[in-house]
């Protein structure tokens, strides 16, 4: 994936905080040991010693081996008996050691591999968490959850013709919360279809919030935002951050549109919105996308290949009752 120069920032600032925080604290704990046991400085001391002797060794010539023999047996000596005395007085063998966030990278973001330095998996991972959350900065996550959904604003009586709304919200967000239990990044999308201020965005959160606390990179936006955003971009030919929030969109665990069909439309986000939503199809990758749209709207707005791809690949909750935005008001 290609990231932008600020995400690559972002990321290791918060890796070489990760690699401060482990130094710190093992610098922390061996000034305790040194101060509550001399013997154990007086070893690191010998430790270091062996190191220099093995160093000079190498540019001395002459029997190496046996002289780096010698010196790691010595070393090892040294090793075991700090060990011992750091376990005989109830602390870990490795109590003076940084612990860090990787072992892999020792959070420096980088490993070697076939005679080459790459980036480390954790550090990809937290470039993918940067992009997430850059995009989710002004988007309200956090606002909703299943606990603030109420049932209370939906009908309960039924007609011929229409169900009843609070039977209907209920089987809805008891299969949303089946949803956000076993996601796992992979599988289903959802269409949710109805008219404005029945609570959509609220069960996406809801989703999204379930989601991000089993550690899923959830990316939450409104199609009118996003749509705008890339095709700026895409027309101001700066292609690094188009690319970037695409891949972006189509990479994260969980992705959820907003308010799709209120965007303005143009051929370009009619192409985009559709490239998306194949793309992570493609990879398995679920969507959840909020409409007021019917279907034949869907049609004649994007195209029947994409009307029809959403219906297949979906599982649709079709929202019923009153506006709750405007209850609320009153």
């Amino acid at each position: 994936m290609t990231y932008s120069k600020e995400i690559f920032s972002q990321a290791y600032q918060l890796m070489n905080e990760r690699r401060s925080k482990a130094d710190t604290l093992a610098q922390k704990h061996t000034e305790e040991i040194y101060s509550k046991y001399p013997e154990a400085e007086s070893i690191s001391r010998q430790l270091a010693s062996c190191s220099i002797s093995a160093a000079k060794a190498v540019l001395r010539g002459g029997d190496v081996k046996e002289q780096l023999g010698l010196l790691a047996d010595r070393s090892m000596e040294l090793q075991a008996r700090q060990k011992a005395i750091l376990t005989s007085e109830g602390y870990p063998a490795d109590y003076m050691e940084p612990h860090y966030f990787c072992s892999a990278c020792k959070d420096t973001g980088s490993v070697e591999k076939d005679g080459k330095t790459i980036y480390c998996p954790c550090f990809l991972s937290l470039l993918k968490e940067c992009a997430c959350e850059e995009i989710n900065r002004l988007s309200p996550l956090k606002l909703s959850t299943f606990e603030t959904f109420s049932l209370d604003y939906y009908p309960k009586e039924s007609t011929p013709d229409t169900p009843s709304p609070y039977l209907r919200m209920s089987r809805m967000l008891a299969y949303c919360k089946e949803y956000a239990k076993n996601f796992n990044g992979f599988g289903k999308s959802i269409l949710m279809r109805g008219a404005t201020g029945l609570g959509k965005t609220h069960l996406s959160l809801a989703i999204a919030n379930e989601v991000l606390e089993k550690g899923y990179y959830v990316v939450y936006v409104s199609a009118p935002s996003i749509l705008s955003k890339l095709e700026s971009s895409h027309f101001d030919y700066n292609s690094n951050e188009e690319e970037h929030l695409i891949q972006t969109l189509c990479d994260c665990d969980l992705l959820i549109i907003d308010d799709l069909g209120t965007e303005y439309i143009s051929q370009y986000t009619k192409t985009a919105i559709y490239n998306i939503f194949n793309n992570r199809l493609l990879k398995n990758k679920p969507m959840i996308i909020n409409t007021n749209m019917t279907i034949r709207e869907l049609e004649s707005t994007y195209s029947q290949r994409f009307a029809s791809r959403i219906m297949g690949e979906c599982d649709k909750l079709d929202f019923l009752g009153n506006d709750i935005r405007a209850m609320k008001k009153n």
